[in-house]
């Protein structure tokens, strides 16, 4: 099952989600992210978090369509997100894509990317999408699959990544070193439409801007 949830950032514009989201994906609404999904006219099938930003006339109605709500109290150690996130996981999801987590806030759009290094995603395909861009986190090896000449950058996480192979861009790498706080791995070119990227110890994180026609 592929889940999308809906975060309180930016808003995703229609072609973007006409990209992305498929009839069978279960839609899930991260609080005041279902603000963003009612604006795409996409009626989320549940609402979690502690409901502090949804307005009285959203609940009411989606009240009405019969959606669940799963309510937190606002004093909670996870934020509306990471509760989401923890929720499609429960749901047996095997893949994730997470709209509207960037923007406004920087503490926020930080922590969520952040998010994606949670251990209990290691195995479960989880992206950002945020217009043309998205960003996801490499643990061992991963396919880019975009167009040539798309911008692909990637950063170490937690630590230097050792055993770092990057195959299809401009800039290849073989059983290289990605020093952490460095740059070295940013504004590489996609060269052909699939990229391999290999890495024996550490994290990864790649962002693939789309080349825009």
């Amino acid at each position: 099952m592929r889940a999308i949830i809906f975060a309180n950032g930016d808003a995703p514009d229609q072609k973007t989600i006409e990209r992305w989201i498929m009839p069978t994906d279960r839609i899930i609404a991260a609080d005041g992210g279902t603000r963003n999904a009612l604006s795409l006219g996409i009626t989320p099938h549940v609402v979690i978090g502690d409901l502090d930003s949804l307005a009285e006339a959203e609940r009411a109605q989606l009240e009405r369509a019969g959606v669940p709500f799963i309510a937190y109290p606002t004093h909670k150690d996870y934020t509306d997100l990471e509760l989401a996130l923890r929720y499609a996981l429960e749901q047996g999801a095997t893949e994730i894509v997470i709209f509207s987590a960037l923007g406004g806030r920087w503490d926020q759009s930080l922590a969520n990317l952040m998010l994606l290094t949670l251990p209990e995603l290691a195995q479960v395909t989880t992206r950002i999408i945020d217009h043309a861009v998205s960003i996801e986190v490499i643990h061992d090896r991963a396919k880019i699959t975009g167009q040539m000449g798309d911008t692909l950058s990637l950063i170490a996480l937690k630590g230097d990544a050792h055993g770092v192979t990057i195959e299809g861009c401009e800039y290849p790498l073989s059983d290289a070193t990605l020093p952490f706080g460095a740059t070295l791995g940013i504004s590489n070119v996609l060269r052909q439409k699939v990229v391999k990227i290999t890495v024996k110890h550490g994290e990864i994180l790649a962002v693939h801007t789309r080349r825009e026609d």
